[in-house]
C-alpha cells in the first residue's frame, strides 16, 4: 500500500527535528518515486522542520548545536529535491544577502545559525565565512546586488570594523539598497544606532522578523 503525500511530509518534518539525515535521505527518495511534487515536500517538509526545531530553540530546548545538525538533516534532502523542482520554482527570485565574521574574528557558531534561519525563510544567502576582510563585505555586496548585509562578531576588538563596513558601503555609493544588520555578543541596538546601521538582532530568530521586516516582505 502507497504511503500518503501527507504521511512522507510529516516524516520529512520530524526528520528534520529529529536530527535523522539517514531518514530524511530515505523519505526524500520514497517521496519522489511516489511521483509527489518536490517543491511541497521543501517548504511543508524540510522547512516546516527546521521552523520547529529554530522553535525549540526559542523555548531554549534546543541547543545551537542541535539547531545545527537539524540543518544538516534539511540539507540532505534539499540536496536531493532541488533538481526535481520545476524551473518555474527553481529560477524565483530570493532576496540576497551576505553574511559573515568580521575581520579579527573566527567565531562562527552565532553567523551559520542567523545563515540557516535566513535560508530557511527564503533568503539566497552568500557566506563569506569568518575573519572577512571589512572591503570584501561592500565588494561582495556591489558584486550580488544584494539587498543586505549580515555581520557578527563576539569580541569588543573587532566591533569597530562594523562601523567601517558601513561607511565603506556609504563611499561605494550603495548604502541607500543595502541594509545593514548586525549582532553578537558584545553588540546592542545602542551600537548598531550609534554606527548607522539599519538593526540589530540579539539571535537567530530574531534577525529573520528584522530583515523580513527591513525589506518589507510578509
Amino acid at each position: 500500500m502507497s504511503v500518503s503525500k501527507e504521511e512522507l511530509i510529516k516524516r520529512l518534518s520530524d526528520g528534520v527535528v529529529n536530527m535523522e539525515e539517514e531518514d530524511v535521505i530515505e523519505v526524500v527518495n520514497e517521496y519522489l518515486e511516489a511521483g509527489y511534487p518536490a517543491f511541497d515536500a521543501i517548504m511543508e517538509g524540510l522547512v516546516d522542520g527546521m521552523n520547529r526545531a529554530s522553535q525549540l530553540y526559542e523555548e531554549e530546548e534546543y541547543f545551537v548545536t542541535d539547531v545545527l545538525l537539524c540543518s544538516d538533516a534539511m540539507y540532505e534532502g534539499l540536496s536531493v529535491l532541488r533538481p526535481h523542482l520545476p524551473a518555474s520554482e527553481a529560477e524565483k527570485v530570493k532576496p540576497k544577502g551576505i553574511i559573515g565574521v568580521v575581520e579579527g574574528d573566527t567565531h562562527d557558531i552565532g553567523k551559520n545559525l542567523v545563515k540557516i534561519m535566513l535560508e530557511t525563510a527564503g533568503f539566497d544567502m552568500v557566506d563569506l565565512g569568518r575573519d572577512v576582510p571589512l572591503q570584501s563585505f561592500v565588494d561582495k555586496a556591489k558584486e550580488e546586488n544584494a539587498s543586505f548585509v549580515c555581520m557578527s562578531t563576539l569580541m569588543t576588538t573587532t566591533m569597530g570594523g562594523m562601523k567601517t563596513v558601513v561607511e565603506l558601503l556609504r563611499e561605494a555609493g550603495i548604502r541607500e539598497q543595502v541594509k545593514v544588520v548586525i549582532g553578537g555578543g558584545p553588540i546592542s541596538k545602542k551600537y548598531a544606532d550609534t554606527i548607522g546601521a539599519d538593526g540589530y538582532s540579539p539571535n537567530a530568530v530574531e534577525a529573520v522578523k528584522l530583515v523580513k521586516n527591513l525589506l518589507d516582505i510578509a
